[in-house]
């Protein structure tokens, strides 16, 4: 029994060395490859490095950044106006510009999203439907 014992802890020995080479190979691999992706990505995106890399220039790129989003503010309020417009338009005249066909399938949409939350939910609580409070 203690031979047989000394048999199966030699072969262990000798596929853990294997299984540790095999992931020494493939961890060199992989740091291989994401080195050479890392420098590919930067080497073609050279265009958009800002130059010194320092701590005022990255202030004064968020500034921009931040300045720049206030200043879309004026143009996002007048699309989200217009677009309000057109639900308003789409909703008062919903019978005459309205095919069934859309209606129908924007009725499935609606109850494929409810189910898929319900089944989510359920999921959520560990496939149980009990625990509702109703």
């Amino acid at each position: 029994m203690a031979s047989k014992l000394r048999q199966v802890q030699s072969k262990a020995c000798q596929t853990s060395k294997l299984l540790q080479s095999k992931a020494c190979q493939t961890s060199k691999s992989l740091s291989k490859q994401a080195t050479e992706s890392y420098t590919g990505m930067m080497a073609k995106n050279q265009k958009y490095i800002q130059e010194p890399a320092t701590a005022e220039k990255c202030r004064e790129l968020s500034k921009q950044l931040f300045y720049t989003r206030l200043a879309s503010i004026p143009n996002r309020t007048e699309s989200f106006w217009r677009e309000l417009d057109f639900v308003k338009h789409s909703l008062k005249n919903f019978r005459t510009e309205m095919p069934i066909e859309r209606v129908g399938v924007a009725a499935l949409f609606g109850l494929e999203c409810f189910l898929w939350f319900w089944a989510a939910e359920i999921a959520g609580r560990g496939f149980t439907v009990t625990g509702y409070d109703v």
